[in-house]
């Protein structure tokens, strides 16, 4: 009875931090509630690795290691996702939730956790650049119309200070950027030292849109890839952090958001008649994307596919990639570049 008890109070507890949260969603109040919610699951997690001794056939007691999730000290999406050797993208069921048990309620109050430190490292990391030199990261977004692209921008990278985000929306090359080679316009995008950079859309139109349409010969697209490899090298080089996200979704779940698209005045703005063409030439867009992860998913610089037919899934996932990329930097606030007594020594006389 004790048990049933404490997970019913853990559950209403739930229960009450997402009203809050959709009350004043990044309140203190949401922020505590999901900060008590996570004590919850991590309470849970470290009762359930007691019980995973297995007896064998013989006997004997062995030890079976449950998959790393969400929580555990050793979990991160960044690994869990990555694009690696022999990936198929054909295989990856976009409605599952890898590396996290928990349901939409969990994840918008995950989620709002996330966006503190988020906002905390973002920060350290335009500090860092305040001198003209330091790290930055680029944030990639690529995906099918109606992944989620734009949900990403207002739940994740909207959680930042804009003053240390470089954000660019790619469309259809203008005559100008026509006029140069395919990379020019993505070159003068990039993210300035303590920058968050972000593409919304990026050069890897030029190998999917551009081979799907056939809107250049195939010998000009497949020499892009080893281009764009390079180009990211030279990247990672000047210090720029590539996290490389793609929001895969079924066919099946884009008719339904193109569906409600049409249906809702309020969506109109969003939908474009194109989208049915390029919807018409699904299986070429699954192919293009299969070739772009095979060819440019580099140690460097790889792939991470999310399932995104769950949005509030697909929205923890890229926030949580970001996160521990940024982690990764080990960010320290800069020293001082005066004397602070001093300072504040001549302070205390105005």
């Amino acid at each position: 009875m004790a048990k049933t008890s404490k997970k019913k109070k853990a559950a209403d507890r739930a229960d009450e931090a997402v009203e809050t949260l959709v009350r004043d969603e990044g309140s203190a109040a949401a922020t505590d509630e999901a900060k008590a919610h996570k004590d919850d699951q991590k309470a849970s997690k470290k009762a359930s690795k007691k019980d995973r001794g297995k007896t064998s056939k013989d006997g004997a007691s062995e030890v079976v290691t449950a998959p790393l999730a969400f929580g555990d000290p050793d979990f991160t999406f960044s690994e869990a996702l990555r694009v690696g050797r022999g990936f198929v993208l054909a295989d990856v069921d976009t409605r599952s939730t890898p590396g996290y048990s928990g349901d939409k309620k969990s994840a918008a109050m995950d989620l709002v956790e996330g966006q503190t430190e988020l906002s905390d490292l973002q920060e350290r990391l335009w500090a860092n650049g305040k001198d003209g030199d330091g790290p930055s990261v680029l944030l990639l977004v690529q995906g099918m119309d109606t992944s989620g692209k734009g949900g990403i921008m207002r739940h994740v990278v909207g959680a930042t200070d804009p003053g240390g985000v470089k954000y660019t929306a790619f469309k259809a090359p203008t005559p100008e950027e026509r006029a140069h080679a395919f990379l020019w316009r993505i070159e003068r995008a990039l993210p300035d030292p303590g920058q968050l950079g972000v593409f919304d859309r990026s050069q890897y139109e030029d190998v999917l849109v551009v081979r799907v349409n056939e809107l250049v010969p195939r010998a000009e697209w497949m020499r892009r890839y080893a281009q764009i490899n390079a180009f990211e090298r030279a990247a990672l080089a000047r210090g720029i952090t590539v996290v490389k996200v793609m929001l895969h979704i079924s066919s099946d779940e884009q008719r339904s958001r193109l569906e409600e698209r049409l249906a809702r005045p309020d969506k109109y703005y969003k939908y474009n008649p194109g989208d049915i063409a390029e919807r018409g030439r699904w299986d070429d867009y699954m192919e293009a994307y299969q070739a772009v992860l095979a060819k440019t998913s580099t140690k460097g610089a790889p792939w991470h596919v999310v399932p995104a037919d769950r949005k509030w899934y697909a929205r923890l996932a890229v926030q949580q990639i970001l996160l521990e990329h940024l982690r990764g930097l080990d960010l320290e606030w800069p020293a001082a570049t005066f004397d602070v007594a001093t300072e504040q020594e001549r302070l205390a006389q105005t």
